[in-house]
């Protein structure tokens, strides 16, 4: 179970930094305005938005633009949360997945059954947002899982390999 775990941490912590990075960036774009990103962020956006298709960013329909704030003021913290936890092997980072993953699930279910119910969305799109559905259920996974509690400490022993002396 220790190397699924690190195996899974591993994957989430790659995940985590990307959200990092893109959720400001590019989806901030949709709920903040055009004028505060440089342009070749919003040019990128734009390439994005003619080449997949993506008329939820482009068109910026009101749930989404609210999943969108979610995912800034709530989701993103916690990438960056967990990000550190992963890192520094806390263990509050089953509670850190655990909200993350449950929130992005039921984000990527209402913006999956728009696309689907639509049938606006080419299979090309789809297959963009199908990956953070099984980012999200991974969270959640690693938020059920036990935290390895073996780390290796430097100068110290433990107690219990200590003998007493008489």
């Amino acid at each position: 179970m220790g190397a699924f775990v690190k195996l899974l941490d591993l994957l989430l912590f790659v995940y985590f930094l990307l959200i990092a990075i893109v959720a400001p960036l590019f989806d901030g774009q949709v709920a903040l305005p055009k004028h505060i990103f440089p342009p070749v962020l919003v040019d990128l956006k734009t390439w994005y938005t003619q080449q997949y298709g993506d008329y939820l960013v482009s068109e910026k329909p009101h749930f989404f633009v609210g999943l969108i704030w979610l995912e800034l003021l709530f989701a993103w913290p916690l990438s960056v949360l967990s990000l550190y936890a992963i890192a520094a092997g806390k263990s509050w980072i089953k509670t850190t997945s655990l909200m993350y993953g449950v929130s992005t699930l039921t984000a990527m279910v209402a913006i999956l059954s728009e696309m689907k119910n639509s049938e606006r969305a080419s299979d090309k799109l789809l297959m963009v947002y199908y990956p953070f559905l099984g980012f999200a259920v991974l969270a959640i996974l690693r938020g059920l899982l036990p935290h390895s509690s073996k780390s290796v400490s430097i100068g110290k022993r433990s107690v219990i390999g200590r003998k007493k002396r008489a």
